[in-house]
């Protein structure tokens, strides 16, 4: 116990070095400090010869993308894993009797851990239902205040209800805020969800616990193993496994979607695992789908320096040298190509580079256009505050700071009733 309590005290001391280190840096807000860049063309081979046709993108092109992401972003993740799982509770009367609720354990390995709770909600009557499946930062329980979520045993950073690093009761329904679960289920979606932190700890623990730890062959890591973030997208597609055998649920029908770094989290799940029907990316900033040629807001440095676990190590090669990174984000956007993807910006998280986010979403369009043989998301400008655009590829700018909020999802769900319901009657108006 006191060898635990010594290692989370040297987390925490390590922290504080970092953060206090990074505090020197000051951030660029000034459009006109933008310094000039060349993005790398989505379709343009690695010799440089154009991709002319969808062939050429799906036999070539497609992968060489995939794999300069997976050496120099995000890192290479295990194969996947044959999943055990065990229902741990389930109510076809939850939520004062408006919806059905079950709670489900996935195992990775024969082991107890390290595991995920899945908290499904979906709504009364017939089944199966198109979903939105995401992961949350607080534990299942603090998506709502019903009683019957069970509290998650992972580690937790500070916050409400959360008592030297493990949740207490006292954190139900902490998040509320971020999650209209109702709304959800008056759509006709059901809502998948699942504390980050049981797939992998936030913070840097030299890759021992979660699945790195079960995962990671042992000697040096190399410098493409994989990170936080790809460990986290690697369980979502543990989740999708379950799901394709959970009768709530169409797994032909899910939407994957994530805030801030479980943003990020959710662009790179859906650009490597083609069985996410849709891609939601909130807010999810440097790393995520704003472009890092910018060096608007965060940067590369910056947030390799604060959070060190997140990216494979040969990300950090390109620390103040975003210009000799081989792709930018606009390609893990058309990665995602030719299903739907929406990414949202709020105008006061300029540290997230709301325009940068616009702008990927702008250059990842020709891959759609080429896929698609339609000219797709015909936006030259970043559109007004609050008037969200949306083609397959969908925008919006939203008032406010960095969150998620009603208004983010009320547009998701006009988004998902375009794509993942087609045949439905028009939605009715958001609540």
């Amino acid at each position: 116990m006191r060898a635990g309590k010594l290692f989370l005290v040297g987390v925490v001391a390590l922290g504080v070095f970092r953060g206090a280190w990074a505090q020197r840096f000051v951030p660029n807000y000034d459009e006109s400090k933008v310094p000039p860049y060349t993005l790398p063309d989505p379709l343009r081979f690695a010799d440089g010869t154009p991709v002319r046709s969808a062939q050429q993108w799906w036999d070539r092109r497609r992968g060489e993308i995939l794999e300069l992401f997976r050496t120099h972003v995000y890192g290479r993740s295990p194969e996947p894993v044959p999943i055990r799982f065990q229902v741990l509770e389930q109510s076809p009367q939850a939520l004062g009797g408006t919806a059905v609720r079950k709670q489900v354990r996935v195992f990775f390995t024969k082991r107890s851990q390290p595991a995920m709770d899945l908290l499904i909600y979906a709504p009364q009557g017939k089944s199966p239902w198109p979903a939105f499946l995401a992961l949350n930062f607080r534990g299942n329980h603090a998506i709502c205040s019903d009683p019957a979520i069970l509290l998650p045993r992972s580690w937790m950073r500070s916050g409400p209800g959360v008592k030297d690093h493990r949740v207490t009761p006292a954190g139900r329904g902490s998040a509320s805020s971020r999650w209209p679960v109702r709304l959800i289920l008056s759509r006709g979606y059901a809502l998948v969800t699942i504390y980050y932190g049981d797939i992998d700890p936030d913070y840097d623990d030299g890759f021992r616990n979660g699945v790195h730890g079960a995962f990671d062959p042992p000697g040096k890591r190399p410098g493409d193993a994989w990170g936080a973030i790809a460990a986290w997208a690697w369980g979502l597609s543990r989740a999708l496994d379950y799901l394709e055998q959970e009768p709530l649920v169409d797994a032909r029908r899910v939407a994957v979607l994530g805030h801030s770094r479980l943003g990020k989290t959710a662009l790179w799940a859906a650009a490597q695992d083609q069985r996410f029907a849709m891609a939601i990316s909130n807010n999810s900033g440097c790393g995520g789908a704003a472009l890092s040629r910018r060096r608007f807001g965060e940067t590369l440095w910056r947030i390799n320096t604060s959070f060190p676990h997140w990216f494979c190590e040969n990300f950090k090669r390109f620390n103040n040298r975003e210009d000799q990174l081989p792709v930018d984000q606009h390609m893990l956007l058309a990665l995602i190509a030719p299903r739907p993807c929406y990414v949202a910006s709020a105008q006061e998280d300029l540290w997230a580079d709301p325009r940068g986010e616009f702008l990927a979403v702008k250059h990842a369009a020709p891959v759609y256009s080429l896929l698609l043989g339609r000219r797709v998301f015909a936006v030259e400008k970043q559109p007004p505050v609050n008037q969200p655009v949306m083609d397959v590829l969908g925008y919006h700018i939203r008032t406010g700071k960095h969150d998620l909020t009603l208004y983010d999802w009320q547009q998701y769900l006009r988004f998902a009733d375009r794509y993942l319901k087609p045949k439905s009657t028009p939605a009715a108006q958001d609540r």
